[in-house]
């Protein structure tokens, strides 16, 4: 009988959550994790977190971040990641449905918070954001407002914007106006993260931009200095990674998942752009 290899646990939204959003404040016992936190895992769902005091340490696809408060913490969607260790948390954690983030904010999120945003403690961005946190966890603890839920979304969208701002304004190139090229290249990763497995080549983006393959081209590459071709490559690669660390999966099962029908091929690409063999990788990182 064919093996099923078991593969990264990947959690939903928890149940407590109230239309897409729940806000934990971590300096609290009464808030405790619904699933081990220390072993590596995706979720389905934005993670903000929010330290306004003590340090963690806690990896996020393969790099770890040490991050010691007040500072910011943001994890997408998919990415893997486990906490390492912890030392007098203090803050909140919100998980987000990502429907409520505006797609300009998930765009200038993801690409511009690679790392955690140190905070100012005397700022006004530091004090306008735990003052919503604030608001925001007293407003979840409601139970008598009838417009509850509109008012979180609402505070939820000033805080969101609040820290998209602060990203662009430590990014210089975030400062760029959201212009036609921002919007194509915004557009063009959207359909990469739903298509990257079946869809390898350019024209098959192109064409549901309807612009030539050309103009994609032209544009990416301006805008984050990769090619498209490479931005399809990496995407893929990465979750390679992922799947070669935390799955039993073999590097054929694992090529076929992406999408190559030639595990050969894959192996090869794979070593292209890492400097490993799939199995190298695989026994490098669980040494």
């Amino acid at each position: 009988m064919k093996h099923k290899p078991t593969g990264v646990f990947k959690y939903p939204l928890s149940p407590l959550a109230k239309a897409g959003l729940i806000i934990k404040n971590m300096s609290t016992e009464r808030h405790v994790a619904e699933h081990d936190l220390s072993k590596p895992h995706r979720d389905d769902h934005y993670l903000i977190m929010v330290a306004i005091g003590g340090d963690f340490i806690i990896d996020i696809d393969f790099e770890k971040n040490v991050v010691t408060a007040p500072a910011i913490l943001l994890i997408n969607p998919g990415q893997i990641h486990h906490i390492i260790s912890t030392n007098k948390p203090e803050g909140w954690a919100m998980s987000i449905d990502p429907a409520l983030i505006d797609l300009e904010f998930q765009s200038i999120l993801e690409k511009g918070f690679n790392r955690p945003l140190i905070l100012e403690p005397a700022s006004a961005f530091y004090n306008h954001t735990v003052v919503l946190l604030e608001q925001m966890e007293k407003m979840q603890a409601a139970i008598t407002n009838p417009f509850q839920m509109h008012i979180s979304h609402s505070m939820l969208n000033a805080l969101v914007g609040l820290i998209a701002g602060e990203v662009m304004a430590a990014d210089p190139a975030g400062k760029t106006k959201a212009n036609r090229a921002t919007l194509i290249e915004q557009a063009f990763t959207e359909l990469l993260k739903k298509h990257y497995k079946d869809w390898k080549q350019p024209a098959k983006y192109a064409a549901a931009l309807n612009i030539s393959v050309a103009h994609l081209y032209d544009t990416v590459k301006s805008i984050t200095g990769d090619s498209v071709s490479a931005q399809i490559q990496q995407y893929g690669m990465l979750e390679a990674k992922r799947l070669l660390c935390f799955t039993k999966y073999t590097v054929r099962e694992i090529a076929y998942q992406l999408g190559y029908e030639e595990p050969v091929y894959f192996g090869k690409l794979f070593k292209k752009i890492t400097g490993f063999t799939p199995l190298q990788f695989r026994q490098k990182y669980h040494d």
